[in-house]
């Protein structure tokens, strides 16, 4: 697949990376910064071209003419709207063959997402809107949701759950194996088991440890009981303290504001008063979330949770840390650079955000091949989980009529649940799959893509 991403900025960076790996793809980034273009060059099997994103001349000398998918992700909606109609208007023969070509922009002005008229026939030739800001709040709102959990991603519409957590000792599973957990009637699979920071073998002898990194999935009713059989402490969630009134910042406090006791502060006193006059059940502070003596003097120690969600990594890494120095349950962190989770783990703080890596979910899931209905990106890369609607079909390669224990899957590879007509089955060895089955696996070698994108080609 020829592949075209403009803008180099850490998600299209991260993007280059991540389908640099896989052999069929040919990988062109455009960029204005000469110097950025060259460090990926040096690191990275992709071709750069510098050059505004949107002009003809640049998109000409990329190659767009023969791009399967453009992904617009520079840091201008504009840049990405104008960029897919050029491409869209200057290439129309490509179009017009037998190969369709996917536009996909970014959009971070979420007025733009919200105007339904201005994508579609009669609008801007955009095929796929991606709006980071409401996937990180809808990320962030399940990790709320979940206590205890450093992940929450859903399939099929949100009827199913994946869960990753930190296996805690004292609590019911460590020192136990999955097949145990049907003697507590517990509902739902560990999908994978990550131990150092390598996966290991799960089957239902596969003991879990104090300190693995546990990922299982249920229903969205069956999921609590699996999480408390990984953490022994049940915290419930009242009193939130959100770091930044950005446009992430503001948004989060926007959604949760209903449910919960939410205190935000902004260091900008413009910005303070127009998120206070915005969001009339939120208290809005003005002030410096990385003076430690704030957060006291607002009684960091009472909060449930505290989310650092300011523009640079290092003020949500620095603000993070000091909140939970100073007694805060829980806190998190925006960190856009790969490089700060570990660190963050080193400084206490329970879970990094990183927007890059929920974008390219998202994106992964209109680049896969097959009827592919969700893609999560896991452990920056490394690890992927994946909802497919099985079909029928005359090929080897179709899952239906195939029970569970039958099917030959990559090695790293599982079937982690199976949702028909929106129930998630319980899942064993006989298991039959049938016709538009939602079959959702985790693969902990992600090289196995197109072997499983092949089970949810239609009419295999």
């Amino acid at each position: 697949m020829k592949i075209l991403i403009l803008g180099a900025g850490v998600v299209g960076s991260t993007i280059a990376e991540r389908l640099s790996r896989e052999p069929e793809n040919e990988i062109t980034i455009v960029d204005l910064d000469a110097d950025i273009l060259r460090a990926i060059h040096e690191r990275m099997d992709v071709r750069t071209v510098a050059g505004h994103a949107s002009r003809p001349g640049v998109l000409d000398h990329a190659g767009a003419g023969a791009a399967d998918l453009v992904i617009a992700v520079t840091g201008n909606d504009e840049v990405n709207m104008v960029a897919c109609q050029v491409v869209h208007s200057r290439y129309r023969e490509f179009e017009a063959g037998a190969r369709r070509r996917t536009k996909i922009a970014r959009l971070r002005y979420t007025e733009y997402s919200g105007i339904a008229a201005l994508f579609g026939p009669d609008g801007l030739p955009v095929d796929v809107a991606i709006a980071p800001e409401d996937l990180i709040t809808r990320y962030v709102e399940q990790l709320i949701r979940f206590p205890g959990a450093s992940q929450v991603l859903e399939f099929s519409d949100g009827r199913a759950l994946l869960l990753g957590a930190e296996a805690r000792a004292g609590s019911w599973l460590v020192g136990r194996t999955p097949a145990e957990l049907g003697e507590r009637k517990i509902k739902g699979r560990i999908a994978a088991v990550y131990r150092s920071g390598h996966a290991q073998t799960v089957n239902g002898r596969t003991v879990i440890e104090n300190g693995d990194d546990v990922y299982f999935i249920a229903g969205s009713d069956d999921v609590r009981p699996l999480l408390s059989a990984l953490r022994p402490e049940h915290q419930d969630v009242r009193n939130i303290m959100i770091a930044g009134g950005g446009n992430i910042g503001a948004r989060v406090a926007e959604s949760l504001q209903n449910h919960f006791q939410v205190k935000l502060i902004e260091r900008s006193a413009k910005r303070a008063r127009q998120v206070a006059e915005r969001l009339g059940r939120v208290i809005v502070l003005h002030g410096d979330a990385t003076h430690e003596e704030l957060l006291i003097e607002e009684n960091i120690e009472r909060m449930d949770a505290f989310v650092a969600l300011m523009n640079a990594d290092e003020a949500n890494l620095l603000a993070a840390g000091l909140a939970k120095r100073a007694g805060c349950k829980r806190v998190m962190a925006l960190a856009n650079r790969q490089a700060y989770a570990a660190l963050a783990g080193q400084m206490g703080i329970d879970v990094s955000i990183s927007p890059a890596q929920i974008t390219i979910s998202e994106l992964l899931r209109h680049i896969r091949q097959g009827d592919v209905a969700k893609v999560h990106s896991l452990r920056f890369g490394r690890a992927e989980a994946i909802e497919g609607v099985a079909h029928s079909g005359d090929g080897q390669q179709s899952l239906v009529g195939r029970a569970v224990g039958e099917i030959n899957l990559p090695h790293g590879t599982s079937i982690s649940a199976i949702v028909r007509d929106g129930v998630v089955l319980p899942l064993d060895d006989d298991t039959t799959v049938r016709d538009d089955d939602h079959v959702i696996l985790f693969m902990t070698n992600p090289r196995a893509k197109a072997q499983i994108e092949r089970l949810f080609e239609d009419g295999a």
